[in-house]
């Protein structure tokens, strides 16, 4: 018989809590469950935060959320899982960046905050209260890891540029006052 220690229970619960927020944030992206707007609802508001087209920019941020939660809060494909939803919050830290790190201001320091515990589930792996340990690790070894974060990091470096030169192109020639009235 296997004994559990601290790390596997400790793995467990950040495992849970982490997948299961970032679920029902996809949740709220894709189906518009808890208060979300759906594709649609949702698609308009990536097109006003400056990720166009908006309804593939909501469907890839909800399945990698939801997917994502889905497997970290599983302990499968871990490596996979916790990098695409450091990439979905990486997305929305950017958009949230203008104003600050707290996030009472509107701050990116909530999706930081999921980011970061998704990426750190990826690296450190999902302890032995997993399925990826019920079935060997199979879809998570270590050279998963680099590969997955890697390639994640790259993708959201591009899709993140692009929307900033998005927003910024929109922002030309759109003066703003120089007095208040």
């Amino acid at each position: 018989m296997t004994c559990i220690d601290r790390r596997d229970l400790g793995l467990l619960l950040l495992r849970l809590s982490t997948g299961g927020v970032l679920t029902a944030h996809g949740a709220q992206k894709l189906f518009g469950w808890f208060g979300g707007g759906g594709i649609e609802g949702t698609g308009q508001a990536m097109e006003a935060m400056g990720y166009a087209p908006g309804k593939a920019s909501a469907t890839a941020a909800g399945l990698a959320e939801a997917g994502g939660g889905v497997l970290l809060a599983l302990g499968l494909a871990t490596p996979a899982a916790g990098a695409a939803a450091a990439g979905a919050m990486a997305g929305a830290a950017a958009v949230h960046l203008p104003n600050g790190f707290f996030v009472q201001s509107g701050g990116y320091e909530y999706a930081a905050s999921l980011g970061l515990s998704a990426a750190g589930l990826a690296v450190t792996g999902p302890g032995r209260l997993s399925l990826d340990h019920l079935m060997g690790h199979a879809v998570n070894r270590g050279w998963m890891v680099p590969i997955a974060l890697g390639t994640t990091a790259a993708v959201t470096a591009v899709v993140v540029g692009v929307r900033n030169n998005r927003v910024r192109q929109a922002r030309e020639g759109k003066q703003e006052a120089l007095f208040e009235e």
